[in-house]
């Protein structure tokens, strides 16, 4: 069991699976960079966030629900949450379309492991709506992505706790990535810290 004070940001469990040097820069080096690509994620979660809760028929829908699980040692804010019959369905909100990975079901299953913690009940099922097919993905909650996203969680806070940024390894998903130029991926090397490395460029 964690305490309040070790919550980690759900968040973090998608810039983890993405790439744990991406999540080291963001969470122990407190580096950002905006591209097209966050912008468009940031306004579609403002937009979501900006409806009021509300009851259609028997489902009762919340947005912007806040979470937190200390079995995980994680916290955050559901974008939509709906109740049927008192039972949580969570519903994640990206930009993009559906990824061949996993990253995008762990961030959404780590909402569920949260939500049963808070409310007793079993989330066996939730969704992710994309913008691009702008249609929902649903999405199991089975217990092999139950074990990747404990797996996950863990995973993150031992990286976090290690203060310890790994090394860049340049991919083709790197160019994509808005931390591209602060990462240095071809240049930072084996170890460096991304804002060490940038401090001695300004310096020179």
């Amino acid at each position: 069991m964690y305490s309040e004070d070790e919550l980690l940001p759900i968040s973090a469990l998608q810039h983890l699976m993405f790439c744990e040097r991406q999540c080291a820069l963001i969470h122990i080096e407190q580096l950002w960079n905006e591209n097209r690509l966050t912008v468009e994620g940031k306004n579609l979660h403002d937009k979501v966030h900006e409806v009021d809760s509300e009851c259609r028929g028997d489902v009762r829908i919340v947005r912007g629900l806040r979470l937190r699980s200390f079995q995980q040692g994680l916290s955050g804010i559901a974008d939509v949450v709906e109740f049927r019959a008192d039972v949580p369905f969570p519903v994640e909100y990206k930009r993009g379309k559906p990824k061949p990975d996993i990253c995008d079901k762990v961030q959404l299953c780590a909402q569920a492991l949260c939500l049963e913690e808070m409310t007793g009940e079993t989330v066996a099922e939730g969704a992710i709506f994309y913008g691009k097919p702008r249609r929902r993905l649903l999405v199991d909650i089975s217990e092999e992505l139950r074990a990747s996203t404990r797996d996950a969680a863990a995973r993150l806070h031992t990286l976090l706790s290690s203060g310890k940024t790994p090394s860049a390894v340049y991919e083709k998903k790197c160019r994509n990535c808005s931390l591209f130029d602060l990462c240095l991926p071809e240049t930072a090397g084996a170890g460096k810290s991304a804002r060490r490395y940038l401090g001695q460029m300004l310096k020179e």
